[in-house]
């Protein structure tokens, strides 16, 4: 087909003028491409092609889910431990408060076991990855805005977990005495029994990466209440100073200088724990985002928390939770000797069951009925009637307070 020319007044054919397309005209057709590129791109997105692989337990499962999906289930950190198993989240199995509202939504899209609060176990491992020197319990209340810490003696007297021959809490990731399951699966399991306390994700830390991570923020502001003698060369004063890395692990693995021994230990990560929590309270959310990257690219942790489930409890902390909403609570107990029956005897830490149950029904059971101590499998190595001190049965304190140097601790 030939293209029609027309005649200028000279005689001269020439092409026909195309109309300009009006500044709407042009807007209309950029829009209708972005929108076009739009839903080209959450088709590809949200189009099931990834073939995801999880670790449920000891069983590798596998489906496929789109990339969006992968993104917000991606746990990049669970290889080393692997994921905890369910536990039966029925309201009976639970206990919950019968007066509770059923249509209660804290705002946040966590995989809780109870809605309204969110428990993660937090285990420091010595040099050798075996024991677990820091045993702490956090449990965040979603719609209190407040979070409770439990720390755990890693002495604890726990026959019936712990291995044969020290009877400790500590061992029992690496001896303890439950087989078929994960070690992480077998601590988490003694807490839930001994404590009635749901634990819903973990993070798993080895005391030499205490360094790394604190010298990817940059260093700890602390004020320190006594001198540390760690080593003969490797000493910390008393008074304000900014912890690096390798003084840090010093400061939080040193217990044989202190007259409780570790219980005094206890006390200090509690001061640790405090100037942590106001450095990170003061970091820009771009500082945060860096220094976990570090972490992660490093594997300097172990955790089966996803990113996106780090991303959700990081906003928390940072929007809802302050230094005085902080509480810090050690389990209730006295020092003990046992005597396994070998000719040997273990210095350990014997629970207070009743003074522990009073803890746990009042600080961490915000959104469950109260528990008996019959429903609770602690052992007490010193019974009741025969206790000798009862100093450690009330430790709580919040972090603005150890911050600033006071102490409600009876145990001081």
């Amino acid at each position: 087909m030939s293209r029609k020319n027309y005649s200028d007044e000279h005689g001269y054919y020439a092409p026909r003028k195309r109309k300009k397309n009006s500044p709407r005209d042009i807007a209309v057709m950029i829009a209708a491409i972005i929108v076009s590129v739009v839903l080209i791109l959450l088709m590809v997105l949200n189009a099931p092609i990834i073939n995801f692989k999880k670790l449920e337990g000891t069983t590798l499962t596998t489906q496929q889910v789109s990339i969006m999906k992968y993104w917000k289930l991606w746990q990049p950190l669970v290889d080393k431990e692997g994921t905890l198993a369910k536990v039966d989240s029925n309201d009976a199995a639970l206990n919950l408060k019968s007066d509770l509202d059923s249509d209660v939504n804290d705002g946040l899209d966590l995989e809780q076991t109870i809605e309204g609060q969110y428990t993660i176990l937090f285990l420091g491992m010595d040099e050798s990855g075996e024991l677990s020197d820091v045993d702490w319990v956090l449990q965040f209340d979603l719609i209190a805005g407040s979070m409770n810490i439990l720390q755990i003696p890693r002495d604890s007297y726990m026959p019936d977990y712990a291995s044969y021959s020290t009877t400790k809490f500590n061992s029992i990731y690496h001896s303890g005495q439950e087989t078929g399951v994960t070690p992480i699966q077998r601590v988490v399991n003694a807490i839930q029994e001994n404590f009635c306390i749901y634990v819903d994700a973990y993070v798993k830390l080895n005391c030499v990466d205490i360094a790394n991570i604190v010298d990817s923020v940059g260093g700890i502001p602390i004020t320190l209440p006594e001198q540390i003698t760690y080593e003969a060369d490797k000493i910390l004063p008393a008074g304000e100073q900014t912890l690096n890395g390798q003084q840090s692990e010093w400061f939080v693995r040193f217990r044989h200088g202190y007259a409780e021994g570790d219980i005094g230990r206890v006390k200090a990560q509690r001061i640790f724990l405090a100037a942590a929590m106001e450095k990170m309270l003061n970091m820009s959310q771009t500082e945060l985002m860096s220094a976990m990257q570090k972490i992660y690219k490093n594997q300097w942790i172990a955790t089966d928390l996803s990113l996106e489930q780090i991303s959700m409890v990081a906003d928390f902390a940072s929007q809802r939770l302050t230094m005085d909403n902080v509480n810090v609570f050690m389990v209730p107990g006295e020092g003990a000797t046992y005597y396994p029956g070998d000719g040997s005897s273990q210095s350990v830490y014997s629970i207070h069951k009743s003074a522990t149950v009073d803890l746990l029904n009042q600080y961490f059971r915000p959104y469950q009925n109260e528990i008996y101590p019959e429903e609770s499998t602690i052992v007490e190595l010193v019974p009741e009637g025969e206790y000798l001190a009862r100093d450690y049965d009330d430790t709580q304190e919040n972090l603005g307070d150890i911050n600033k140097g006071d102490s409600n601790d009876g145990a001081q």
